[in-house]
């Protein structure tokens, strides 16, 4: 992490510097796209979401281990140590683990709901058992804790227009829309882990099933059914996506720019997997470099004319009811960059 953004934030301790440097390398790393859109943030604003998402990406990592002796046992105890680090991190706003620390940092910062915390990690516990759903409502249930709760953890940071419950369900539903694309995108690598995410009324709906999945990834072979479920799969969660966009607009206008540019990414791999012929359960569709560069070349244009707006508008004083705010305690870009800061 860039020593502006600490400092921006206002983070002075050493060791909490290491932790958030710590997170944003893990974000950088592992989380691409949403990395390129983090880059669109305020500088202040950044390393906070850096932490969230090393706090989510480290339970993935426990519960997706690619260890082959990690057994079901041994990540339950894992996700065990993780859950009471959280917990004393949370209750002691410190903890000895770095990412932990980091997200303690955050959530007393910016007040976050411990809850959601809470939530996510029930949602990781049962990614241990579960290999399926059979309805949309069971997913729905699950992706509250394992992706609505990440919007929700998400809003105060970035700030909002409007009073931050009217803006939440908007919130959700983007977090649980970016899930979904990520189900769709890998359903190949998730039937190699045992799990199949795509509810299995709706698989039946077009006469395909698990086994026939299984049956396609193995063989590497086509099946209409698969492909008319999988097609079937990217409408419904274009419908959540149609539920998430009013949320846009109540948010902080320099915030906007950078949740418009992951709401645009992410939907670009839904036209990538369709331009790709629903070949999702063989090999993972990608947006191409070019298109990912001109969203942030737009994101980044919105940028400055929001800051813009915002220095004009803070003439006039202060309009935002519920903006995202720190404790006093506390060449051309390409797909995979944007410039580290705009003036």
């Amino acid at each position: 992490m860039t020593d502006r953004e600490l400092d921006a934030a206002g983070i002075t301790d050493p060791a909490l510097r290491e932790a958030y440097t710590h997170c944003r390398g893990l974000n950088s790393r592992y989380g691409k796209t949403y990395f390129l859109a983090t880059r669109l943030l305020p500088v202040h604003h950044r390393p906070a979401v850096h932490a969230l998402y090393g706090f989510a990406r480290w339970a993935d990592d426990i519960v997706d281990s690619a260890d082959p002796a990690a057994t079901a046992d041994s990540r339950a105890t894992d996700l065990g140590r993780l859950q009471a680090a959280l917990e004393r991190g949370l209750r002691d706003a410190n903890s000895t683990e770095p990412v932990v620390r980091a997200l303690a940092d955050t959530a007393r910062r910016y007040d976050i709901d411990h809850r959601h915390f809470n939530d996510f990690m029930a949602s990781m516990r049962t990614d241990l058992h579960v290999t399926d759903y059979p309805t949309y409502d069971d997913l729905r249930r699950y992706m509250h804790g394992s992706a609505a709760v990440i919007g929700l953890q998400m809003l105060p940071v970035l700030g909002t227009v409007v009073p931050r419950e009217e803006a939440a369900p908007h919130a959700a539903a983007l977090g649980v829309a970016f899930q979904l694309t990520n189900f769709l995108r890998d359903v190949g690598e998730d039937l190699d882990r045992g799990r199949v995410y795509l509810p299995a009324n709706l698989l039946a709906a077009h006469g395909a099933h698990r086994e026939l999945l299984v049956w396609s990834r193995r063989t590497g072979r086509r099946d209409r059914r698969v492909t008319e479920a999988l097609k079937a799969a990217e409408h419904l969660t274009r419908g959540v996506y149609r539920e998430a966009a009013p949320g846009l607009a109540m948010l902080d206008p320099v915030s906007r720019p950078c949740i418009r540019t992951a709401f645009v990414l992410y939907g670009g791999i839904l036209d990538a997997i369709a331009d790709d012929g629903y070949a999702v359960v063989h090999r993972r569709a990608v947006v191409p470099r070019r298109r990912r560069a001109a969203v942030a070349l737009d994101g980044l244009a919105r940028v400055l004319a929001a800051r813009a707006g915002s220095r004009t508008a803070g003439t006039r004083g202060p309009g935002l009811q519920d903006r995202g705010r720190l404790s006093p305690r506390g060449h051309r870009p390409s797909s995979e960059q944007v410039p580290e800061e705009v003036a």
